[in-house]
């Protein structure tokens, strides 16, 4: 009998098949027995068992095919071989479209599933060799990949370190190999282990399973949680639920342990392709589980599947990403270390939002669409001789001009919020500043590579702090608070930093939220409050620290390679989960330089940045740099008067600003005085970018910068700057009633933009092109795009399938060029409608409403399923509508008529609903199950 265990544990129950279960058939379930045997420690004999399992190997037959390989599925605790019904599904997919065949066995461990019950104690070694019996009794030769879940991770991987001959891949889901010794088991478990709720919680009563179950994201349907429940009715066939979770090693003296540390350093010289899965709200495998599998695995591609917990297989297309692993490293079933990205092959077979999270429908795209081959185009889209070079090549640093500015009294910065009025900064001390935070940074122990995020807004610590970083070699980790806290909390724990600096309330969020990362301070803290906020230094203390190693004859390191990673920056979260953007240092200088030869921006040149990147690109082009005075979390927060003191403080020619930011500006201009308007009269060049800008807004804006050139650049987190347009461009083109969307101009210098064609359901599937009149997915190539997406490698995978450059990346926008290579965007690639008069693009019909009298912004939105989506316009009113309804008869019919596609149904509402950051960018996922809701009988609330 089990130690700690009630007796009932002890019972024994032979091996059966299951029932009829939703999403499993039954021609995959099989019992096999294997024969007893003397393969335990000291040669006790080990008795014939007989497991149950499913395998796809006569499905296969009856289709003709013959597996590649093999993928070993192994299930943890409370789940069983159920866990893996979609890999099955989707393999057998796959064999029938012609694609690689994969057989597929997934086994119920013994004392699990519909396995026999033995009533042994069955240690973490005796399932690794019980496996390898049962793989003997099957004969299983190579290749074999193994997919492991839960401490199904650990079995799995304990039998691919003991069958390198037949392993040719390892992919796990929610797992761990190894228990730090400074840390406690995570909660969920020690309250499992206490003996007085070990045996009620886990076999005397269903309620581990219920918690496991209760904890999947989205919800379990009823049917599938029944079928979990399934082996488990009765506390006699429990049994292995408890011993599972009684053989966790929670300590070195625990029976288990010296047999997970063989794993772990087993797992570390695995050298195979490797694909780690994770998802994020797991309770119980927590992310340092994660950071400990990839310490071992380095070379292992990573996805986390935000909003996923530890059922990840349920939660999560687990399926469809493993296949596409497949498809690029092992299409044959053997290693192809440089295989590149390539179409899924099982995207055909993807269920309906089965793709990844920002992927849009290029992730459903049939196979072989982007097999073919093509020539370097060039003609209008392509802008030639990239003033930057290609990451890898040498190239100026980031931080050149400050030094070559350190002998300089000028300002370089200036800081708008400073108590007492503006405060300038000099190139000479914010130089000397970065140089003494860099050193002081070594001081206390930052190291190349180390991730630094950093909690601060916009001015003097912030750019010194960044600068250090990067000149030491350590990743910047920048997640605004634009994103809210919950975002941010998602970016920051994502982004794994090993320091956090920050002003008091990130550091205080970052306590309260459990925020990973050593903690330094941007300004001294009282000893309780440093306590309390577990901060180790001030930013003051770590430059005194950094001026006396200098002042010792320390020197900074040299430079990092122009490959090694120097940032990640955040992307917006307006269209899913913000995604960390990794950007090396030869990408980062490439950014700032397209933007020094895009608007002639450099030394002398006085630059206002109500963006944040620019705020932080400042320094790097030599420009005296003002972020005005407003709340970075609200654009809509910036007064014209803001602007206009931003611009005298820094005696600035150049503004950036945010549409949401611009349009406040031009709403709260009455307030500006005589000297307000004369400053403004001397901007020479004023950009609005983040969203789309009208040309009625950016004439305002020149209304109060009449020197200024105009320009409303395109471009992205992944891409800073992609294409460009002037007012006079934009106004030559607005009355162009052919044309869909809004235009962005034509390529900034060195990027070329193509056009990934869409089919009649919405998909980018067709060969890249630059064809005029021609609506796809916009493809950008430049030397300045982004190196990766961070722990999202299906994410990333998408980004780049079909496209032939490797400094290319998908947008996820809608768009087209025109006959004069302009980029006309028509929406983003979530929003496309599949009606049954065709696709539907969402921009042009918006900006056709938007002409009707009586209506503000518009968002379109879709009822129904694809394929047979019905269009509805949700409209703001001028004045506002007071509470959501249907448009009166006079507007509907209005907007009908100006629509240009059929509409199912005219909405009002007070305000769209938009995106945190830039507070522009109407939510249209959010509007359109608002509208179906509302539309299917829902109560008429604000979207």
């Amino acid at each position: 009998m089990r130690s700690g265990l009630p007796r009932v544990a002890a019972s024994t129950a032979p091996a059966t098949l299951p029932p009829p279960l939703p999403g499993l058939d039954p021609a995959w379930s099989r019992l096999v027995t294997v024969a007893g045997g003397a393969d335990r420690p000291g040669g006790t004999s080990r008795p014939a068992r007989t497991w149950h399992l499913l395998d796809t190997a006569g499905s296969l037959e009856a289709l003709g095919v013959t597996p590649v390989g093999t993928l070993l599925c192994v299930h943890g605790n409370p789940t069983w071989s159920y866990l893996w019904r979609s890999v099955a599904t989707r393999t057998l997919d796959v064999a029938r479209a012609g694609g690689p065949a994969w057989r597929v066995v997934a086994v119920d461990q013994l004392d699990m599933g519909f396995s026999e019950r033995t009533a042994d104690q069955h240690r973490l070694a005796d399932r690794v060799r019980d496996l390898g019996a049962l793989t003997d009794e099957l004969a299983l030769t190579g290749p074999v990949v193994t997919l492991g879940h839960d401490w199904g991770g650990v079995v799995s991987l304990g039998w691919a370190v003991d069958h390198p001959e037949l392993v040719v891949g390892v992919a796990t889901c929610n797992t761990a190999v190894h228990q730090p010794v400074d840390a406690p088991i995570p909660a969920p478990l020690r309250l499992a282990l206490r003996p007085g709720v070990l045996g009620r919680g886990t076999v005397l009563t269903p309620a581990f399973l219920e918690t496991t179950l209760a904890i999947a994201h989205p919800r379990l349907e009823r049917a599938t949680a029944d079928a979990y429940r399934a082996p488990y009715r009765g506390a006699a066939r429990r049994g292995g639920v408890g011993g599972f979770v009684a053989d966790i090693p929670v300590d070195a003296a625990h029976p288990s342990a010296t047999e997970l540390d063989r794993i772990a350093a087993g797992v570390a010289a695995l050298e195979v392709p490797a694909l780690v899965m994770w998802g994020p709200r797991d309770p119980v495998f927590l992310e340092r589980y994660l950071d400990d599998l990839v310490e071992r695995m380095p070379h292992a591609d990573v996805h986390r599947f935000e909003g996923a917990g530890h059922l990840l297989p349920d939660d999560a297309d687990v399926a469809g990403t493993v296949l596409d692993w497949l498809g690029d490293h092992l299409p044959d079933g053997r290693p192809h270390p440089g295989a590149a990205p390539r179409l899924p092959s099982a995207a055909a077979a993807a269920p309906a939002g089965g793709a990844p999270a920002g992927a849009g429908p290029a992730a459903a795209a049939p196979a072989g669409a982007a097999s073919h081959a093509e020539r370097p185009i060039s003609g209008p889209a392509v802008r030639d001789a990239s003033p930057s070079p290609s990451p890898g090549s040498d190239h100026r640093p980031l931080w050149a001009a400050l030094d070559e500015l350190r002998d300089s009294d000028d300002p370089a910065l200036v800081e708008m919020a400073a108590a007492g009025g503006p405060r300038t900064i000099s190139w000479r001390l914010l130089a000397r500043r970065i140089h003494e935070v860099a050193a002081g940074l070594q001081d206390v122990g930052v190291r190349p590579g180390d991730r630094v995020s950093l909690l601060v807004t916009p001015g003097a610590d912030l750019t010194a702090a960044l600068y250090a970083c990067v000149r030491i070699g350590a990743v910047v980790v920048v997640a605004d608070a634009g994103l809210g806290l919950r975002g941010l909390t998602r970016a920051v724990r994502g982004a794994r930093p090993d320091w956090i600096v920050g002003a008091r309330p990130g550091l205080a969020a970052a306590r309260a939220l459990g925020w990973p990362g050593r903690r330094i301070a941007t300004v001294a803290l009282p000893a309780p409050a440093r306590l309390a906020l577990r901060v180790e230094h001030s930013l003051a203390e770590v430059a005194r620290l950094g001026a006396r190693r200098l002042a010792a004859g320390a020197e900074l390191p040299a430079a990092p390679a122009a490959g090694e990673p120097a940032a990640v920056l955040f992307t917006s979260g307006s269209t899913g989960p913000a995604k960390g953007v990794v950007y090396t240092h030869g990408q980062l200088a490439a950014v700032r330089d397209v933007l020094a030869a895009q608007y002639g921006v450099g030394v002398g040149t006085g630059l206002v940045a109500g963006f944040a990147p620019f705020a932080l690109l400042g320094p790097a082009l030599g420009a005296r740099s003002v972020a005005p005075d407003m709340d970075v979390t609200a654009p809509r927060t910036l007064t014209a008067r803001a602007v206009a003191d931003a611009v005298t403080a820094a005696d600035a020619t150049v503004v950036f600003l945010s549409p949401a930011a611009l349009a406040n500006v031009v709403r709260t201009a009455s307030a500006l005085t005589a000297a307000d308007r004369a400053a403004l009269g001397r901007v020479r060049l004023f950009l609005s970018a983040g969203a789309p800008v009208s040309a009625s807004l950016l004439t305002a804006a020149t209304e109060l910068m009449p020197n200024a050139s105009a320009h409303t650049p395109y471009g992205m987190t992944e891409g800073l700057l992609m294409t460009d347009i002037d007012l006079d461009g934009v106004r030559a083109v607005s009355g162009d009633a052919t044309e869909q969307g809004i235009c962005v101009g034509t390529p900034a210098a060195g990027v070329r933009v193509r056009i990934a064609p869409l089919d009649g359901a919405g998909r980018p599937v067709g060969a890249l092109t630059t064809e005029p009149g021609v609506t796809g997915e916009v493809v950008v190539s430049a030397p300045h795009v982004r190196d990766h997406y961070d722990r999202l490698w299906r994410t990333d995978r998408v980004s780049r399938l079909g496209v032939d450059d490797p400094r290319g990346h998908r947008t996820g926008d809608v768009g087209h060029l025109d006959a004069d290579g302009r980029l006309w965007i028509e929406g983003r690639l979530q929003h496309v409608l599949t009606t049954p008069e065709g696709v539907v693009t969402p921009v042009g019909p918006e900006q056709r409403i938007e002409r009707v009298d009586g209506v503000g912004r518009v968002g379109i939105a879709g009822v129904g399923p694809e394929g047979t989506q019905q269009v509805v316009a949700v409209v703001e009113t001028v004045p506002a509508a007071r509470r959501p309804g249907l448009a009166s008869t006079e507007l509907a019919t209005a907007v009908r008529a100006a629509a240009g596609v059929p509409l199912a149904a005219v909405l009002v509402v007070p305000v769209l609903p938009t995106d945190i950051r830039h507070n522009s960018k109407v939510d249209r996922a959010r509007l359109s199950r608002w509208a179906s809701a509302v539309l299917g009988g829902g109560r008429m609330v604000r979207p």
